[in-house]
């Protein structure tokens, strides 16, 4: 296939899939529901990081789209929270597009005013260019996979509108420099907010769930 030919495909696939997330954008705005595209590297603590958020937001309503290539072992533990959650198996597939999404939103039935959190499949490079029909997407940066990554990623974290620096109870064993990933990631994009915590700890979870209940709030005006 030539070049040009692949242009025209890769185009063809992703007019479609903004057309089917603007979709889905309609529908959740008019329940009023607030949509998260949690991205990452594998490994960097998604689940474990959506298990406490789901336990420190309390009685919120909410719900949960898995994204994995293979098993349902991420949904299985977000279902044991208590939470609703959907689990989408992409097989060869290296993210979520907005069909599978709004499959999913149609099986789920979001509540009015709640949260929706969208765990794609651990990849810093297909999930950046695929709209969901999210509000924003979150890039979850692990501090054990160094400072560096979002120089190597820049279109992830462009795209992303809040890094979490998670894992930093084990910054000091790793002799990585936090303030450095916090450059580079605005290096990339000067307008990334930064949450920096540790979803073992607890330590920042506070900031991070008072950033999720303001801007549900914004979306309520």
């Amino acid at each position: 296939m030539s070049q040009a030919r692949l242009i025209e495909v890769e185009t063809a696939i992703l007019s479609k899939n903004d057309a089917l997330a603007a979709s889905n954008r309609r529908v959740l705005n008019a329940l009023g529901c607030l949509a998260l595209n949690l991205v990452s590297s594998p490994g960097s603590g998604k689940t474990t990081l959506l298990c406490r958020t789901i336990e420190a937001l309390g009685e919120a309503p909410l719900a949960v789209i898995e994204g994995d290539q293979q098993t349902s072992t991420d949904a299985e533990r977000i279902r044991a929270t208590g939470a609703r959650a959907i689990q989408i198996n992409t097989g060869k597939g290296c993210h979520l597009d907005a069909q599978m999404v709004g499959q999913a939103i149609d099986d789920l039935r979001p509540r009015p005013n709640s949260f929706l959190f969208i765990e794609n499949v651990g990849n810093l490079v297909c999930p950046a260019a695929f709209d969901l029909g999210e509000d924003a997407k979150v890039a979850v940066l692990s501090v054990t996979e160094g400072e560096d990554k979002p120089l190597k990623y820049p279109d992830m974290f462009t795209a992303a509108r809040l890094a979490i620096l998670n894992k930093t109870d084990l910054a000091p064993h790793c002799d990585v420099d936090l303030d450095l990933c916090e450059a580079n990631l605005r290096r990339v994009n000067p307008r990334i907010e930064v949450i920096r915590l540790s979803a073992r700890t607890g330590e920042g979870m506070a900031a991070w769930t008072g950033w999720l209940r303001t801007r549900l709030a914004e979306k309520a005006q």
